[in-house]
């Protein structure tokens, strides 16, 4: 049986990606690494919590002792890193958080997995997954490409896109096999309350502001989170080593549309008169370094892959949108801290 590592697995996307690899995978078994900070959810991945090809392992890839120690007690064959720190706003307020989790801890995945893959390094391979954000702001017209310059504009951005050239750099300088990929903004179930979809989506429940910077027209490309992790895995099962592949939604909507949408679609669902959540929409100061717009071009995935999105962005919003209305325990749980009870009981 083949181990494979996957961090920050009890997060929005990783989460979804873990459940993946454990289900289709029996000839895995995966280890998933989390920090349960605020935004990792042992609920997330509950379902799967007794499958016989998984464990739970509770650390931090800043603790490069412990990274070493895993790495040598389960040697690992195989790392999907998605641990992160990527809240942008987060970043603003506490940029060194950001460089610890963000570089030191990939710093430290990527000489854990070196040192034990040195002397062979075939059927291995390091998968880092960062953001379209490392490449700046475009105007109204163009796409990112694989082969943009970087340009990142927020302590965020600035430290995926350093770790992005550290796994490059390592690909290089050792022969680490790695492949990296960039996506866009992803959506779905389990994304916890700070992120523009979950939050409105609570706020409208609670009819509270819906905070919207600026005028509003900054413009993303949304992916779908189930996607997204199909997309995971055909990269890590047949994308090719030391290349890098851009995932997006081919789905632009600036924020005040994409906003509107949200709050129809929410009175339909919650019964109000039409307009009613539209009114909860609040313009405020704009945030610091704010990228005017965000566009993937994904077509090399698709062309080389196969890979492209299953739904329409209203098909995922509609079926998000019903997740959280049909799980709110999950959601008053996350943001009350209710959670952290679950782990003590079902790990301690």
């Amino acid at each position: 049986m083949k181990n494979i590592l996957i961090t920050g697995g009890a997060g929005f996307i990783g989460s979804h990606v873990v459940r993946r690899f454990v289900t289709r995978y029996p000839q895995y078994h995966i280890y998933n690494l989390d920090a349960l900070t605020y935004a990792g959810n042992l609920e997330n991945i509950k379902d799967i919590q007794d499958a016989p090809n998984y464990t739970f392992l509770k650390g931090d890839i800043v603790d490069e002792q412990f990274i070493n120690e895993i790495f040598s007690k389960y040697q690992f064959e195989g790392v999907l890193h998605l641990a992160a720190e990527s809240h942008v706003d987060r970043s603003i307020t506490d940029p060194l958080a950001f460089v610890r989790t963000n570089v030191i801890g990939t710093m430290n995945l990527l000489n854990a997995a070196k040192n034990l893959w040195k002397d062979n390094f075939d059927g291995k391979r390091f998968y880092h997954i960062s953001t379209d954000e490392v490449y700046g702001s475009l105007g109204a017209e163009g796409l990112f490409t694989e082969t943009t310059a970087y340009d990142p504009n927020s302590p965020y951005s600035a430290s995926k896109a350093s770790s992005d050239h550290f796994v490059r750099a390592y690909g290089e300088t050792y022969g680490l096999p790695y492949v990296l990929t960039n996506c866009s903004n992803n959506y779905g179930s389990f994304h916890f309350p700070e992120k523009l979809i979950p939050l409105f989506i609570n706020n409208i429940i609670n009819n509270k502001p819906l905070p919207v910077y600026g005028d509003g027209n900054y413009t993303r490309d949304w992916l779908y989170v189930k996607d997204h992790a199909v997309a995971i895995d055909l990269v890590f099962h047949e994308g090719k080593n030391h290349e890098t592949y851009n995932i997006g939604g081919f789905n632009e909507w600036k924020n005040i549309d994409l906003v509107k949408l949200l709050c129809a679609k929410m009175d339909e669902k919650l019964g109000r008169a039409e307009g009613e959540s539209a009114k909860l929409i609040t313009y405020v100061k704009d945030r610091p370094g704010h990228d005017l717009r965000y566009a993937i071009d994904a077509s090399k995935i698709n062309k080389e892959l196969g890979w492209k999105p299953s739904v329409t962005f209203e098909e995922g919003l509609q079926e998000t949108i019903n997740w959280y209305l049909e799980n709110t325990e999950w959601l008053n749980n996350v943001t009350s801290g209710e959670y952290s009870k679950y782990y003590e009981k079902q790990y301690s």
